[in-house]
Parts: C-alpha cells; structure tokens; sequence
C-alpha cells in the first residue's frame, strides 16, 4: 500500500509569484512550489514534497551502488584538521573551507569531501590483498564556504552528495573500479530522466589522473563544455587542449619599435594601426603566490582564470592591481611585452608557438613593437592552454569547429591513483608476501544538485514536470470543489494508495478549482486526475502533465490506467 497524502494536512504553501531573489528556473520553481525554503544564503530547508524527490534520487543512486558491490557507510561530517593538513588540502581549499574550534581550542572543518577519511577507515580495517577489492560510498551533507551561493539549491553552502571512493592493489583493478561505477552513474541518469553528456575534465584539487564529469546541459549551469559534430570528443572547456604549430620566421624582420600614443588596450591599439586584434600579443600580468608572471595569449583572446588556476595548482592565481607596478620600472601598465622582460616568468598560450610573429609591448610608455618573434626575440618559460574556449575552434582530435555550451555538473570521476594512499602510507600486504601501495579511485555525485538540474531540465511554462521516477507521487488527484467531487477523489486516492500508486490529492476546502489546476501543474506530478464536472456520473479527467493529452475515464478505467504504470 502506497502513501495517500493530503494537501488539506500538507506543509505547503505556493507562490503565484518568483521570489524577488530567484534568477535561475530551479530557484524560481522550487520555492513557488513549495518544495524548498530558505533559511540562509545558501541554506535550505526541505520541506515535505522536496524531500519526497531528495529521498527517491537518493534510492536512485543507493540501488546502483549496491549493484556493483558498494558498501554504504556514514562518515562524520565534522572533521579533525589533521588529516587535512596532512594532505594539503587544508590551505588548498583556502575560503572554501568552514573551519571551528571546539572549547579546548582544537581545530576542526566541516567536511567538503571525504578522502583523507575514508584512506584512514581503509588502512585501518585492510591488513591483506585478501580484503581488497572495496567499494565503499556515503550519501551526506558536505559544506562549502561559497563567497556568492546561487541558483537556489544548485550553488549552495551546504549540500547532498554521493562520494564514494574504491580501493585496489593494482591499477588494472582501478580501471575496472572506474569503468564500473562509469556505467552505474549513465545508468542513475537514465533512471532519473536526465539529459547528461560525459566530458573530459580536470582533477582540480581532488588529484589524481584520469577524470571526467557527467553535465546536464542547461542555460543556468556554470560550467562551459564542447562538444565536436564529426566525432566523439566532449570536454569540459578547463580541459580542452591546443597543439602548437611553429611557424618559419626566417623571412620575418627584425623587431621594429612603433610610436603608439593612448593604447594601452588591445582594442585601441589595433584600431590605432589598423590591424586585426588576432595579430597583437595580449600579456596579462597575474601573481602566483605573490610572485608576478606574465600570461601571454593572441589579442583577440581572454586568458581563462580558472584554467590558469588548475595548471598552476595548488598555487593560488590572483590579477596584479596597481599597487604591483610600483617599484618596478620594467612593468609598463598597458605597454607589457615578453622581450626584455627580468625576472618575470612568462606563461604562453600554445597559439603562441615557436616563430609566430606579433604586435606587442615594447616596454616603454606609448610605444610597441612589431615582429616581435617567439623564440627569437623572447622565451616562453611554459607552454600551457589558457585561452577561453570559442565556438569553432579546432577539435584536438579531427580538426572540426567545436560546439560550446553551458551545463550543470551533476557528477564526477577520478582515478585518484596513489596520491591519498602515499600521503597516509596505505599499504596492504601483497600475495607475495610484500606491501603493496594501494590505488584509489574517488566517484560524486551531486544529489541536491540532480534535484535543481531535473527542474531546469524538464520544467515548462506552467511549472514544474518530474520524471515518474523521482516525482514525489505518481499522480495528483484533483477535488474540484464541490463535496461530491471532494468525496469521489478521496475515494479513488484511496483505491489508488491501496494498489500501491502513490497519490498526493488536493482536497483543502475553500480553494478555488483554478488554483487547485494551477497548483497542479505547477508540482508537476506526471498524472492529473481530476473530479470534476462529471463526477456524478463517476467520470474522472486523466491529464498528461508533460503533454497537456486529456481523457475521460470511468472510476475503474482510471485505478487501472494508474495502476498498471505504477
């Protein structure tokens, strides 16, 4: 027997209006709908519906588990900082991290991801070769100082994931661990109705090698991916690469220096010369861990911080401000260029490849030069892919314009390999007697997140429209008004619960039948039924909530209907 839940007794309250601080649809729906509330920035409460779809994605995700032989635990989620320390991750995280003491004055975080714990549970419950392979995952709350949280559910402090983590004593069994838990989560997306593409990606500071994330396609996500129409490469921008091509220089002039008063920008300089921004040398000029290094990329190019940020992790990457020109009469803001450059290390796009010639800098007020000639003229310390990514840029693998878009990361894999294993000596004894160093795998998935991505990705006009799998009913009957309609949709919502179809029936006195309609499709229960005009006759409307398709049915047409689809 299924729930029967009446909105007469349902903590609920819907809104015909968005929240004045909603911008993203999930934000705007899900309060209006009553599944959410917030109780902070970046915190919130779930009320009774929500929860409802919070609990049947996270059985979702728990049954997937189970099937490739993972083994549910639950880990603290306030942690002692040693660990952390241990691994680096304590001053990698930096603002991120919410840290306390306790009265004794002992330092500890709320946990933002669980590694360095679950490497100590193993080492010390795993003596032998003989108790690996192991799958273990949690479903738990992490915490995340976000400086601006967002987008409702979707960017908050604190949040719902599934990190779970494998253990193996060769890296061949690391493969399989990942490829098992690749396949479970195409199978949880599925299930759950999700539209998701699987991209390359980078490890940031999680570690490890290989890595790829699992995107839902959708105008609110932060995340940009490509994706190429003539094969099958998809990626996420951060880890889209460039092969450099050296050009022949040996024709190309001598550096001449030019007289270019007022163009310290891109823009005006190539407007002053008349030549394309394509043909300028752009040279920004950050600070990593302090120390000044100049970026160098094409002029009609933006250096992409955050790819900047994960190759040079886990330093940090901040943009100079005009406090770092002072005392430093070999950095000409807005006349920067690589030749003659002391003591500053130069990082270059790969665009800018051996013997490519450009219009850059001269180092001097009001003046740049041209045919200034890489490898010639000047060094690149490090060739690394900091550009923004554009539509049409070369695939890395055939060569085809690339598709850009915008997603929601929903899910994560990595193949941590030794990294956590050598930082906590997590060694077995191997079958020839010997230790060996286990390899670690580590697999999220964002629950709360697969909540706010399903909203963007399947509501419409009127509302929210759930997935028959994650909704929280499967049909919502509707009581038109009128004491015999409200008696007839009790009586089959009864019927329905006891064939085990669960059923949310809106029967609160006094409401109008047009809010009841309204509120109906703005839950977004697959299946509306509703008693209405012809309930003397025991008539009752089936409406298709994602079609708008109507039919008419006998009280035992529709319990067989409903049934049948539960």
């Amino acid at each position: 027997m299924a729930q029967v839940q009446r909105m007469s007794r349902l903590l609920i309250k819907t809104l015909r209006d968005d929240p004045a601080d909603a911008e993203t649809l999930n934000h705007k729906l899900l309060v209006r709908a009553g599944y959410v509330r917030r109780t902070a920035a970046g915190i919130w409460t779930w009320l009774p519906l929500g929860k409802k779809v919070l609990e049947n994605i996270t059985r979702v995700v728990r049954e997937e588990m189970d099937a490739i032989g993972g083994q549910e635990v639950l880990l603290p989620a306030l942690l002692p900082k040693e660990p952390y320390e241990a691994s680096g991750r304590y001053d990698e995280y930096g603002d991120l991290l919410f840290r306390l003491k306790d009265r004794k004055g002992s330092e500890y975080l709320l946990g933002p991801t669980h590694e360095e714990i679950f490497t100590q549970v193993v080492k010390d419950m795993c003596s032998s070769y003989k108790d690996l392979p192991v799958i273990l995952y949690q479903i738990q709350t992490k915490y995340r100082d976000e400086a601006r949280p967002r987008a409702g559910v979707l960017r908050g402090r604190e949040f719902q994931m599934k990190d779970s983590y494998s253990f193996d004593t060769t890296d061949e069994g690391l493969v399989e661990a990942y490829q098992a838990h690749r396949a479970a989560y195409i199978r949880i997306f599925d299930r759950l109705g999700l539209d998701h593409r699987i991209v390359s990606a980078v490890s940031g500071a999680m570690g490890g090698s290989a890595s790829e994330e699992f995107l839902a396609p959708a105008p609110a996500g932060e995340d940009t991916f490509v994706d190429c129409p003539d094969c099958d490469y998809a990626a996420n921008t951060e880890a889209v690469t460039y092969k450099a091509t050296p050009a022949d220089s040996s024709a190309t002039a001598p550096v001449e220096e030019l007289d270019t008063p007022d163009t310290p920008t891109i823009e005006t300089l190539a407007a002053h010369l008349g030549v394309p921004a394509s043909a300028t040398l752009k040279n920004l000029l950050v600070k990593v861990d302090g120390e000044i290094v100049a970026v160098g990329v094409p002029g009609d190019r933006e250096v992409d911080l955050g790819k900047l940020g994960e190759h040079l992790a886990p330093a940090v990457v901040e943009l100079v401000t005009a406090e770092d020109f002072v005392g430093r009469p070999d950095l000409v803001r807005g006349y920067v260029g690589p030749q003659g450059l002391e003591k500053v290390r130069y990082i270059a796009d790969p665009r800018v490849a051996p013997g490519t010639a450009w219009i850059t800098g001269a180092n001097k007020e009001g003046k740049h030069a041209k045919n200034v000639v890489a490898g010639r003229d000047f060094e690149v310390d490090d060739h690394l892919d900091v550009v923004v990514v554009q539509p049409g840029d070369p695939c890395p693998n055939c060569g085809a314009g690339l598709r850009v878009d915008r997603a929601i990361e929903i899910g994560h894999i990595f193949q941590l390999g030794r990294k956590y294993a050598d930082i906590f000596s997590l060694d077995v004894l191997g079958q020839q007697g010997k230790p060996v160093r286990v390899t670690m795998g580590s697999y999220g998935i964002g629950v709360s997140r697969a909540v706010a991505a399903l909203a963007e990705q399947t509501a419409d006009d009127k509302g929210l429209c759930w997935p028959r799998e994650i909704a929280p009913a499967d049909v919502h009957v509707v009581a038109a008004g009128k004491a015999l309609q409200t008696e007839l949709a009790l009586d089959v919502s009864e019927k329905l619960g006891a064939a085990g179809v669960r059923v949310l029936v809106d029967d609160r006195p006094g409401i109008s039948p047009g809010v009841k309609f309204t509120d109906s499709e703005l839950i977004g229960v697959p299946q509306i039924l509703v008693a209405g005009r012809r309930s003397a006759e025991g008539v009752l409307e089936l409406k298709d909530r994602r079609t708008g398709e109507r039919e008419e049915l006998t009280v035992d047409e529709a319990i067989a209907r409903l049934t049948a689809r539960s």
